[in-house]
C-alpha cells in the first residue's frame, strides 16, 4: 500500500472517530469536523485507486508495445 493510500485511510479513520466523539458528546461541530475529514480520505482514497488503474492500463499498453 503506498503511503498516499495509508494516509487517505488515517485521515478517514481520524474523522471517523471525531465524529464518534461528536456524537458522543453532542458536539455537533466535531462531528460535521469527522464527517468532512472522513469524506475527503475518501475521495483521496479513490484518487489513489484511479492512479494505480492509469498506470496499470499505460503499463499495459507499454508491455503490448515491446511484444511488436
Amino acid at each position: 500500500m503506498s503511503e498516499d493510500k495509508l494516509n487517505a485511510k488515517l485521515d478517514q479513520l481520524t474523522g471517523s472517530v471525531k465524529e464518534g466523539l461528536g456524537k458522543l458528546t453532542g458536539d455537533k461541530g466535531l462531528e460535521v469536523e469527522g464527517l468532512v475529514e472522513k469524506g475527503l480520505g475518501k475521495a483521496k482514497e479513490l484518487v489513489e485507486d484511479a492512479k494505480d488503474g492509469i498506470e496499470g492500463a499505460v503499463d499495459g499498453i507499454k508491455k503490448a508495445f515491446d511484444k511488436e
